[in-house]
């Protein structure tokens, strides 16, 4: 454990800095009957080795994913991340510092979220990208947000074959809003449904989304996709996984709008969840349309290269009737993090990460497949998960893994009526 002095002397300087003169007076806006009366039960004193065993021991009960055989995915994954991600983060120029408002003291922090963004733009093919979003699941609502702003129209085509969580963040943006959001079911092959598309997709589309691979692990027809949204006037949307983008097309090659992703994958712990990292991209006649912020490279005075944040469509820098977002952040660690991941991997790196993941949840899928009992539904067109049927109880099945050490996938009956009860998405 880390040691953090608390002298009385210390206290009495905070208590004076902040303005009162007693830690009592501190709680006086918190309503008595919820105030703690007396002293917490802690128990008798301890040394620091009895409690440093002990919040060890209490440690020691969790589980943690890292220490079992985790096939869990779904858009947040186990990775190896390279130890220099966690040495460059730990850095207190980048650990402690602020929002770089103040270019001419902030260059090293500007210039970490130009090199990201330069990164973003290299893996995906778009011409510019932001500074980062909050989540994948956010970078693809404010992507809606902004196509329907460019064409103005608002009806929006997304994949049933997507995160949940994700739909979910989307119904949440494009309530109040007008936006009308339809899915488009999967056919038998587990892929977006080309007839239902062409159907649903009219004059009045403003854009389609297209998850490559989508939430089933499957690699979709997005060529055909981008056609189609294209021809019929809407944007397009990718919806990426950017460690495929080493094997896969980016999204660039079939003509897609925007690029959006989760990036937790490059360089960032699971976290029970979080935090995570949203990228977008897109081309450069939408970037006066992207939300929140861009760093920029330029020459100062003496024509010395340097860095400054511009292109900021928010409303604090702009009218607020023109402002595209009230995004006024982005995820600074977590964009340094995979801008270490990526640079310290490089191109032949990174591609070696995809192609262990292919190659080996391929071998897994191999060995299901020979087991009596087990259905494979969709064939091996996927990139790093696919889906099995173990035909048994979800909950007697995932038990049964866990005594052996293994977290099994993720059930998908409770979100996707089409599979039945012991149906898994499994990634590796």
């Amino acid at each position: 454990m880390s040691y953090v002095q608390n002298t009385d002397a210390d206290r009495s300087e905070m208590l004076e800095r902040i303005g009162v003169s007693s830690f009592e007076e501190l709680l006086e806006p918190i309503d008595p009957r919820l105030r703690l009366k007396g002293k917490l039960d802690l128990g008798p004193p301890m040394s620091e080795p009895e409690v440093s065993a002990l919040i060890g021991s209490l440690a020691g009960k969790n589980r943690p994913a890292t220490r079992l055989s985790s096939f869990l995915g779904g858009g947040i994954y186990d990775r190896y991340i390279p130890a220099v991600v966690g040495y460059v983060l730990s850095r207190s120029e980048f650990y402690t510092s602020y929002t770089p408002y103040q270019a001419e003291v902030s260059q090293g922090t500007l210039q970490a979220i130009y090199e990201y963004q330069s990164l973003v733009c290299r893996l995906t093919g778009m011409d510019a990208a932001n500074a980062s979003m909050y989540d994948g699941s956010t970078a693809l609502a404010e992507a809606v947000l902004m196509s329907c702003g460019i064409k103005r129209k608002h009806k929006v085509l997304i994949p049933r074959a997507i995160s949940p969580a994700t739909k979910k963040v989307l119904a949440s943006y494009t309530a109040g809003r007008g936006i009308l959001v339809e899915e488009v079911p999967f056919s038998k092959t587990g892929m977006m449904d080309m007839e239902k598309l062409e159907m649903l997709c009219g004059d009045e589309t403003a854009v389609v989304i297209v998850a490559q691979p989508n939430y089933l692990g499957l690699i979709e027809q997005a060529v055909e996709i981008s056609k189609l949204a294209h021809d019929r006037g809407a944007l397009l949307i990718a919806l990426v996984d950017p460690v495929s983008l080493a094997v896969l097309h980016p999204p660039a090659h079939y003509d897609a709008d925007i690029a959006v992703g989760e990036g937790q994958s490059m360089g960032i712990p699971q976290s029970c969840g979080g935090p995570l990292l949203g990228f977008m991209a897109t081309k450069k006649a939408y970037i006066r349309k992207c939300p929140g912020r861009l760093v920029s490279a330029t020459t100062d005075a003496a024509g010395e290269r340097g860095y400054v944040m511009t292109l900021q469509t928010r409303e604090q820098h702009i009218r607020r009737e023109k402002a595209t977002s009230n995004i006024c952040t982005n995820e600074g660690l977590c964009s340094l993090a995979a801008a270490v991941y990526l640079t310290s991997l490089g191109e032949s790196g990174l591609r070696d990460v995809a192609i262990q993941s292919m190659s080996k949840s391929r071998t897994l899928y191999e060995m299901l497949g020979n087991l009596p009992g087990c259905e494979l539904p969709f064939g091996t067109g996927f990139f790093q998960e696919f889906v099995v049927d173990v035909k048994a109880p979800p909950g007697a099945f995932r038990d049964e893994a866990r005594k052996e050490g293994i977290i099994p996938g993720i059930p998908l009956a409770g979100d996707f009526s089409e599979f039945g009860q012991g149906a898994l998405l499994v990634a590796v």
